[in-house]
């Protein structure tokens, strides 16, 4: 049987007494190797230049919680040796075996490519492996680390991690995304600490990954990438997340040390995440959410609506910029305040032009705070201008307050035909309906309009479109309703 090797670093001891046949690849983990590395038992990759495991070049703003571990005496340029993600104010999350490598660990935090720039260097309190963990190679590769020094990253932008809630968050055949600072090459030739990612489909661990070091184990393990190696996570990634729909589901462990085999990661939504959130104490980041108050509004071209942006907050109270996107053209939008405090609220007033076309438009109202965006969709339908010599009409009263699931009852009235014109209604709010009676009106005559709201109807102040038809005339006027 083939031994797996850890991503990162393997004493050469380990080499020498866990050796498989000269013909199969040992393992190796994914960490750096260090001095003591025996750096001919990764050396047997053929060249062959179809099969790479370069990644692909990311940025800290990609991921802002990746963050580099290093080790004094590590042979890596500034002794990177692994990666983690930052979890809280002084938590970062790794891998268990990171800690076993020799030398004093320090972090490096916001740099894409560690040789350039100084980023914020971290020293450690504290380096605590799962309980379980005796090797990487036996499940249980995931430690949590204590900073001496506060992580300057606010709490929207830790990571999120899998925990046993999160069971079935992925699933074989879905693809994930791993970050790391690790060899981009197997000699690591130029050495390179940049930050790279790639993107891994999830594979039947039981069924293909097995046959390296002590055997994959579904319970603590995931297995993605491909069986030539492609692709794969290299030495100095061992740590760095694995992402799944926004969430770590595993931790970058271990693989064969030729690396033309798949990644194994450490997985967390299992009780390890639990054990993780356990070290961790501070709940997980709490992201702020816009909303808009109502969810439509309805204008005639040349003129303007308002409602409202409804915030809620985050983990702690946050500046939010507020703008819109995707506006029909000769619209704008104006937010008082523009910028607010999340938990907060403003005015949004949308105004048309003359030459704005009708139609409907879905525009996106957005909050942002520093890097992370949230936004809601606002229905905006847009009415034609009104042609000269049209017709005229009257609503008395012209707005009403109601609860949801009562009515009002605005009476109508059209001037300026010369026959009958019909009668209708647009740009109606979730849950309202109205009815003319009559529906048809001559010249002279009142109608009187029923306008009826559910209990599905959402509180607010709507605007509702009053339009007459007829003689080829048209005309209309709106109604607003205040649903309490």
């Amino acid at each position: 049987m083939a031994l797996g090797v850890v991503l990162g670093v393997v004493p050469m001891t380990a080499v020498a007494t866990a050796a498989a046949p000269a013909a199969v690849p040992a393992a190796a983990p994914a960490h750096d190797p260090g001095n003591s590395y025996a750096d001919d038992s990764v050396s047997t990759w053929d060249g062959v230049t179809s099969q790479i495991y370069r990644g692909q070049d990311a940025t800290v703003s990609e991921f802002p919680a990746v963050i580099a571990n290093l080790r004094a005496g590590g042979s890596r340029p500034k002794g990177q040796s692994c990666t983690g993600a930052v979890i809280g104010p002084r938590h970062v999350l790794t891998a268990a075996h990171c800690h076993d490598l020799a030398g004093a660990k320090t972090f490096l935090h916001g740099l894409d490519d560690l040789a350039v720039g100084t980023g914020t260097t971290l020293t450690t309190r504290s380096y605590v492996k799962h309980p379980r963990y005796t090797n990487w190679d036996q499940g249980y590769d995931v430690a949590v680390v204590t900073t001496n020094e506060d992580i300057p990253l606010p709490p929207e932008k830790w990571a999120r991690y899998a925990t046993s809630a999160d069971a079935g968050i992925w699933q074989v055949g879905d693809t994930g995304r791993s970050y790391g600072y690790g060899k981009k090459t197997h000699d690591d030739v130029p050495a390179d600490v940049s930050l790279d990612k790639q993107d891994f489909p999830i594979v039947d661990g039981a069924s293909r990954c097995q046959g390296v070091a002590a055997g994959f184990k579904a319970a603590t393990m995931i297995c993605a990438g491909h069986p030539d190696g492609r692709t794969t996570i290299l030495q100095g990634d061992s740590g760095g997340p694995f992402v799944v729909d926004g969430k770590i589901v595993g931790l970058a462990s271990w693989s064969r040390s030729d690396f033309r085999w798949y990644g194994v990661f450490a997985r967390l939504d299992n009780e390890m995440g639990d054990w993780v959130r356990e070290q961790v104490g501070d709940p997980q980041p709490v992201e702020f959410g816009v909303a808009v108050d109502p969810s439509s509004l309805g204008v005639a071209a040349g003129e303007s609506a308002s409602g409202a942006v409804r915030t809620t907050a985050g983990a702690a109270p946050e500046e939010l910029s507020l703008s819109a996107a995707d506006l029909p053209p000769g619209a704008q939008a104006v937010f008082q305040p523009a910028s607010i405090t999340s938990g907060g609220a403003a005015k949004l007033t949308v105004t048309t032009s003359s030459s704005t076309p009708a139609g409907t438009y879905p525009v996106r109202v957005i909050g942002t705070s520093g890097s992370v965006s949230r936004e809601a969709t606002l229905t905006l339908t847009v009415r034609g201008t009104q042609q000269p010599g049209g017709l005229t009409v009257a609503l008395s009263p012209s707005s009403a307050s109601t609860f949801r699931g009562g009515s009002a009852f605005p009476s109508v009235v059209v001037t300026g035909a010369s026959g009958p014109v019909a009668l209708a209604a647009a740009d109606l709010p979730p849950g309202v309906s109205v009815r003319f009676l009559p529906a048809t009106v001559n010249p002279g005559e009142t109608a009187r309009a029923h306008v009826m709201t559910s209990f599905a109807t959402p509180a607010g102040t709507y605007r509702i479109r009053v339009t007459a038809t007829g003689g080829g005339k048209s005309g209309s006027a709106d109604f607003t309703l205040t649903v309490t």
